[in-house]
């Protein structure tokens, strides 16, 4: 499934001019966890928040300590040549930027709808900046 998808968005994200750096970080992101964004959105329809936010920030956890060591860890075995965690300090900072906005919205407890909606501004102005890298980058 992962080769359609990669198929797929490809093509579009170059005739979009899209850069891959964008095409990894949000579009990949959004539709690889579809099925976790589906669950949380419903179990905050149902008003569980504390659900809602453990799964949200679960998957995000997941990735970070476990599937991106063990892809690179995979790939002295399995892959052409060894893949190597090389991140941009401008991702860094997103990441270090992401913890600080994230850690004071879900360490209350509580919830409202101007905290979504500065959670979906942080996101859009991330988007934005993330669009800005150019194509070939």
């Amino acid at each position: 499934m992962s080769e359609i998808l990669v198929a797929a968005i490809e093509p579009a994200a170059k005739v979009l001019g899209l850069s891959s750096l964008f095409v990894g970080v949000f579009v990949v992101g959004i539709i690889g966890n579809a099925a976790e964004h589906s669950t949380a959105i419903f179990a905050t329809l149902r008003n569980r928040m504390d659900l809602a936010l453990s799964i949200a920030l679960g998957s995000s956890v997941q990735v970070a300590l476990f599937v991106a060591p063990v892809l690179v860890l995979a790939s002295l075995v399995l892959g052409p040549a060894p893949m190597d965690i090389s991140i941009r300090p401008g991702l860094t900072l997103c990441v270090v930027l992401s913890v600080l906005i994230a850690a004071p919205v879900a360490g209350d407890g509580e919830s409202n709808w101007l905290k979504g909606v500065a959670l979906l501004a942080v996101y859009l102005i991330f988007a934005l900046a993330f669009l800005a890298v150019p194509a070939g980058e």
